[in-house]
């Protein structure tokens, strides 16, 4: 399904599109950053803080990261200071790095087993599924971003990974 290199590729992609939609956003006022946009988790910041959530939960499937001390519901509100939030996300991002450059083949064709809160059951998966999912989930919650803060007049970056500068 899928190899190291598309975790290493992927994890570097994850670094330069939160950069690029991070600064997009510091274009825009706090009011503007935490206005209802009619998004599943409400706003840019809610729904970037929910990302952050997110990719700790798994992080700590994958590495024993510490979990979130919140569930999915309070997401949104985990980093309430947009300035803790933009650290949080560079540290996680790091972490990210990090761990992709220690994922194995054997873990990807493993499998990976949690307890799921947001199914409220034990859960086993294949280990290529989850780091996909994994991957998948903060592109789908960044094109939010990226729509939310174009509507609210910001100007993201491009997105496409193929032009994802080799230094990214």
């Amino acid at each position: 399904m899928i190899t190291v290199d598309f975790v290493r590729l992927m994890a570097r992609y994850n670094r330069w599109q939160n950069r690029n939609l991070y600064a997009a956003a510091d274009a825009l006022d706090e009011a503007a950053r935490r206005a209802d946009r009619g998004a599943f988790f409400k706003s840019i910041h809610g729904t970037l803080s929910h990302l952050a959530w997110g990719d700790a939960m798994w992080m700590s499937r994958f590495d024993g990261a510490p979990k979130p001390a919140v569930g999915i519901a309070a997401s949104p509100e985990l980093h309430a200071d947009w300035s803790a939030l933009k650290a949080a996300r560079e540290a996680q991002d790091a972490a990210i790095l990090d761990w992709a450059g220690r994922v194995s083949p054997a873990f990807l064709a493993g499998e990976l087993s949690w307890f799921s809160g947001a199914l409220g059951r034990d859960v086993t998966a294949p280990g290529a599924t989850t780091g996909a999912h994994f991957f998948n989930h903060q592109t789908h919650h960044r094109g939010q971003v990226h729509a939310m803060l174009t509507a609210a007049g910001a100007k993201p970056g491009d997105t496409d990974l193929f032009i994802m500068p080799a230094d990214a």
